[in-house]
């Protein structure tokens, strides 16, 4: 297993840092933009990352904060809804974390996965018009400030807790409604009584009554989440 690489580009005035893990093939399948949860790059999107190289992916871990991150872990959270609340400027940062990726593996096509913030942020691009194959989002909000106008071209796959207060079924059935005006090509994969944060095991140690680990839902989730990218970058 090869390490990681650390990638910086600027944007609007702050310096971000991609994290970028190549597989040990000499010729990767294809690329994968991991964007991370409300605290960023952490243990558990390395982890994702290493999976991904595993599979024969380059796997790039987006930066939401750059050098504006705060040190305290609740401005972080704080900054985070801020980022969210603001979706030309959500947009504008995963637009440039995408351009950034590119760059390191120009050739490449890409898909994105996203986890909780990040499984907004996928959603986010696809909204945008952003030349992806396909996103993957895990327990991501559903919710936008500009849905779609046009056709989403990636195959979507969300991976929803059905229990998640975060995501109520109103805010799921909106979201289904604008998959079909986008003419998208659309699965949600929703699991009963499972809340959000499902498929970090930290999420048990975090003392919140919305988050909660599901081994099952982990399990299941990321197994069609590795079946779509096998669909699109035969091995």
């Amino acid at each position: 297993m090869n390490g990681f690489e650390e990638h910086c580009f600027d944007h609007d005035g702050v310096t971000y840092r991609a994290a970028v893990i190549r597989p040990v093939v000499e010729n990767p399948r294809g690329a994968v933009l991991v964007c991370p949860t409300i605290a960023n790059r952490n243990e558990a999107m390395d982890l994702r990352a290493r999976m991904l190289a595993d599979a024969g992916f380059v796997a790039v871990i987006g930066d939401f904060y750059g050098s504006d991150m705060p040190a305290d872990i609740e401005d972080v959270f704080a900054a985070g809804r801020l980022l969210m609340q603001d979706t030309l400027r959500f947009r504008s940062v995963l637009d440039a974390n995408l351009a950034a990726a590119r760059s390191v593996v120009p050739d490449l096509t890409f898909a994105a996965i996203g986890f909780c913030m990040g499984g907004m942020a996928v959603l986010e691009l696809g909204r945008a018009g952003a030349d992806l194959c396909a996103i993957v989002s895990f327990h991501g909000l559903l919710a936008t400030g500009a849905p779609a106008t046009g056709s989403i071209a990636p195959v979507v796959l969300v991976c929803h807790g059905d229990a998640d207060p975060m995501v109520p079924r109103d805010h799921v059935l909106a979201f289904e409604e604008e998959m079909d005006a986008a003419n998208a090509q659309w699965q949600l994969m929703a699991f009963g009584g499972v809340k959000h944060g499902f498929t970090d095991p930290a999420s048990d140690l975090r003392d919140l009554p919305a988050v909660a680990y599901n081994a099952r839902a982990d399990r299941q989730s990321w197994s069609a989440a590795m079946l779509l990218l096998d669909e699109l970058f035969p091995a």
